[in-house]
């Protein structure tokens, strides 16, 4: 990913805690661009794109970005895996479908990636050359 000289770029360590790092960084950013309008979307999406992360490459190295360019605001994860992200078939999940045994408490989601995929104006992924990948997002301010 290509930084700006105002991008938020940032190592993590891949936990449970980087979501709530990320919206928090990620919200200062946004209010001194002028961009407050958008933190509902860009808090969503960094939390999805950063729990995926962090699911891929538990206690490792992850990425942050949140950068601006003149397309718009550019929210980036990078993690080491090489797998390629997948988007689970959407079902219609309902009361009765829906597992809340114990063991599947936590095994229920799948949602994240089409959800990004309905904020952003447009997302995808691109392998990192020294290895892993980003995963971004693109938001018209």
């Amino acid at each position: 990913m290509i930084a700006t000289p105002d991008c938020l770029l940032i190592p993590m360590l891949a936990s449970k805690a980087a979501p709530g790092l990320a919206r928090t960084l990620t919200q200062t950013r946004l209010h001194k661009w002028g961009y407050a309008h958008i933190t509902d979307d860009a808090f969503l999406i960094a939390s999805e794109l950063i729990s995926n992360a962090v699911a891929a490459t538990p206690g490792k190295e992850i990425r942050y970005q949140c950068s601006r360019d003149a397309h718009g605001v550019l929210i980036a994860v990078w993690d080491a895996s090489p797998a390629r992200p997948r988007m689970r078939p959407l079902e219609r999940l309902t009361l009765d479908t829906l597992d809340v045994s114990k063991e599947n408490w936590d095994n229920n989601g799948g949602r994240g990636l089409p959800i990004v995929a309905a904020l952003a104006t447009s997302c995808g992924h691109t392998p990192e050359p020294s290895g892993g990948k980003w995963i971004w997002a693109r938001l018209n301010p």
